[in-house]
């Protein structure tokens, strides 16, 4: 027992050769559960019944909506699911729209195709803009590296594989999701964030069509006086709103500020969606039999913490891709709605720490719990469902923790963890 966890505090166990073994069988088990459900398809929908890529039915009907002038009637619930029952079926469950006007303009565009020939363009796209990212954020630690002038991340193909076969990439394709599309947002933000701030800004900006991830965005860049980029930010959602009010009129953002309390209420407090799909404080204490303002409670006391922490790492001298990767965990750990799909968002903070770690050595438990991390999104919808036992938030403040640690001992706070260090194997 001792010898083996000696192994999970070094991360001896995870060698190269079963990182590769690993996220090939992953990486082949998502492409034949992908396999599964087209040849297994009905017309538009799968072998259950539901649209091929569930949720990116909300988005086609949605866009059907702006083509047809009537952008207001998504946020509109019954008339919603009519349009969803008219494409798909009359047994079709209800997918709603929660998105703010923003993402009105997306769903027009993809509506003007087919929807099969719509959802493989969407996910493709933004599968490759999610890839791309990667890349960079990869390239940009190879160029930083301070130990290993000669790394380099990208030369090597593993980091693709593992990028492709990350669970929470085939999540988010199963259910026709954006999460591709946020995860390229926010990590080509932060790889950009000092050199182009302007640049920064808008793509931070963009995040604003899921405005609950970024919380945290803008007290990090007061708190350290990006004003550049903070400025370009709010210019991009002014910008933004002022189209949406010239595309669809007033009634567009009325139509939306009203369907918050349903969405609030239906969705988030009584857990239509399902408690076990959330990944947030908020739905474990829901999903455990607590009340809506004990949920509440709980949620704002983290969410308050990571701003705190967060605030004071980047007003620190510790290293920038502890700084990024902790503000990417924080954004999805500080909201109560963040579901398992959205996981893939994580996906640039695991290539930073991961990318840290190879160049600088990582400390105890740092590749055991990055390797958690990158696992968790396979099993925590099931273990939630099945046992009540919630793995993402406990996995996300976990890592956290770590970057947290790893920023004090690289400030001489915890003087000891550099001796605990170990080097690259």
């Amino acid at each position: 027992m001792g010898a083996w966890i000696d192994s999970l505090r070094s991360g001896d166990w995870l060698t190269r050769s079963r990182i590769r073994l690993w996220a090939l069988a992953l990486l082949a088990a998502s492409a034949i559960g992908l396999v599964f459900l087209i040849v297994t398809a009905d017309g538009l929908n799968d072998f259950r019944g539901e649209p091929l890529g569930t949720d990116f039915s909300n988005v086609y009907a949605a866009g059907t909506y702006v083509l047809d002038g009537k952008a207001p009637l998504a946020f509109d619930w019954p008339a919603q699911h009519a349009r969803e029952q008219a494409i798909f079926g009359a047994k079709t469950s209800f997918y709603g729209w929660h998105y703010p006007p923003y993402f009105l303009f997306v769903a027009g565009a993809l509506a003007t195709m087919p929807y099969k020939f719509s959802l493989a363009v969407w996910q493709t796209a933004t599968l490759a803009l999610y890839l791309l990212m990667i890349r960079a954020v990869l390239s940009a630690s190879s160029g930083a590296s301070e130990r290993h002038k000669d790394s380099d991340f990208v030369g090597d193909p593993l980091w693709l594989l593992v990028a492709l076969a990350f669970p929470a990439v085939f999540v988010n394709i199963g259910h026709g999701h954006n999460g591709f599309l946020t995860a390229a947002l926010f990590g080509a933000a932060l790889i950009t964030l000092d050199r182009k701030p302007a640049l920064a800004g808008v793509l931070f900006g963009l995040i604003a069509y899921k405005p609950q991830f970024g919380m945290l965005i803008p007290l990090v860049l007061i708190a350290t006086g990006r004003w550049r980029a903070f400025l370009a930010a709010a210019a991009t959602v002014a910008a933004l709103t002022v189209a949406t009010l010239i595309a669809f009129g007033p009634e567009v953002w009325r139509a939306f500020f009203a369907s918050t309390a349903l969405t609030r209420v239906e969705v988030l407090e009584l857990g239509g969606t399902g408690w076990h799909k959330i990944q947030s404080v908020f739905s474990m204490v829901r999903m455990w039999g607590g009340t809506v303002p004990l949920a509440y409670v709980a949620q704002g006391l983290v969410t308050i913490t990571l701003a705190a922490a967060l605030i004071w790492l980047w007003r620190s001298a510790a290293a920038y891709p502890l700084k990024a990767a902790a503000l990417v965990i924080a954004a999805i750990a500080a909201t109560p709605y963040s579901l398992d799909y959205d996981l893939v968002v994580l996906a640039p903070a695991i290539a930073l720490l991961a990318a840290d770690g190879l160049s600088r050595g990582f400390a105890p438990w740092e590749k055991t719990a990055l390797a958690l991390l990158w696992l968790m999104p396979l099993v925590a919808r099931t273990i939630a469902e099945q046992a009540l036992i919630p793995l993402g938030v406990p996995a996300m403040l976990l890592v956290f923790v770590l970057v947290l640690r790893r920023a004090m001992s690289d400030l001489g706070v915890l003087s000891w963890w550099h001796s605990a260090a170990q080097p690259i194997k």
